[in-house]
């Protein structure tokens, strides 16, 4: 049934297979390197021109390396996942100080860099050096769980360790690179997650899932993610046409993107006198005047709700908010990397 699978999948892929997208056949272990980080927990039709963007800044690792961390973070300004940009600013002065600027060639290398896990590694591995290691992603995952019609939870232990070992088995060793993109393509335009071409699909006959009608019922996933709500209320500080912001620093989301004054609460802010005591007490604000914004906006991340609520902080006197928080004008906000809800708040700037 595994040799079935291959020749099926591989005459697939030469025959019917048209997907295109800027990095694939690319050999070059640099621009793999930093497609697959976009690509992470990333739609390839949402990362397509961040990645062209990026090999225009920087045509090489070294570039990468010597930019200012900023501008790298402004580049990647409304992906997501802010802590891949951190991992790859990381993983580029890595490559450079410690490789001699030159990507590391063995698999045990590659998964060394920071931000970079066996799938990553793997991939890198056989489309840049044609080195016999299987990928292992979502769309493998329901391509073999399908298939084979393995009803092994996919989160689980034993169930890494099936799909990794499956893959690992059927991967082609002569042409591990035309095998991985294969059946990951086969994954994103066939075998979908939702409304597969199930019609269509030249491995029907032979499919597990296919043929029990279970399809829709796998891959199968045990664990729940726990969302939790979170309420920020930001405080856009406006003094002669300049806002205040700051550099956000803690280990949390949006670690290196600039924000206004920010008051976090447990549940939705109702009350305007503790608004108020927060802009008195914590900020030292003597003289102003609230102008409340639109209603709460929802930002979802994946183990995150996010209420954001804006104020416009109109002062009279400049007050001193320390060392962290600079002003700056509507000019000078497009040097700054923010997050993609503060983004789409700026055009409401009175500046």
């Amino acid at each position: 049934m595994s040799a079935l699978f291959i020749k099926e999948l591989l005459s697939w892929n030469r025959v019917e297979n048209k997907r295109t997208m800027p990095w694939k056949n690319e050999t070059d272990p640099y621009k793999i390197w930093l497609s697959e980080i976009i690509l992470q927990q990333t739609r390839v039709e949402q990362g397509w021109n961040y990645y062209l963007r990026f090999i225009e800044a920087f045509p090489t690792v070294q570039d990468l390396a010597a930019a200012p961390e900023n501008k790298v973070f402004k580049l990647w300004e409304g992906l997501g996942y802010y802590s891949r940009c951190r991992n790859l600013i990381a993983s580029a002065k890595t490559i450079v100080n410690d490789f001699n600027g030159i990507f590391p060639s063995s698999y045990e290398a590659i998964l060394s860099l920071k931000g970079v896990g066996p799938y990553t590694a793997a991939a890198i591995a056989s489309f840049a050096f044609n080195l016999p290691h299987a990928v292992v992603d979502g769309n493998v995952q329901r391509v073999l769980a399908r298939y084979f019609g393995n009803q092994t939870p996919i989160d689980s232990t034993e169930g890494k360790k099936w799909f990794s070992e499956k893959a690992q088995e059927l991967l082609s060793k002569k042409h591990p690179a035309t095998y991985n993109q294969a059946i990951m393509d086969f994954g994103a335009t066939v075998c979908k997650p939702q409304q597969p071409l199930c019609s269509d699909c030249p491995l029907q006959q032979h499919c597990a899932a296919f043929q029990t009608n279970t399809v829709s019922l796998l891959p199968v996933k045990s664990k729940k993610i726990v969302v939790r709500d979170r309420y920020l209320n930001y405080f856009a500080l406006v003094y002669k046409k300049r806002v205040a912001i700051h550099l956000r620093t803690g280990k949390d989301v949006w670690q290196n993107l600039h924000e206004f004054a920010l008051l976090e609460s447990s549940t939705a802010a109702t009350d305007t006198a503790a608004l108020k005591k927060y802009l008195k007490q914590e900020l030292k604000l003597s003289s102003f005047r609230i102008e409340e914004g639109a209603d709460p906006i929802k930002h979802k991340l994946s183990h995150q709700t996010l209420h954001v609520k804006f104020y416009v902080v109109h002062v009279e006197i400049r007050p001193n908010l320390g060392k962290d928080f600079q002003w700056i004008s509507r000019k000078e906000i497009e040097l700054f990397a923010f997050p993609k809800v503060i983004v789409n708040y700026l055009p409401n700037l009175p500046l």
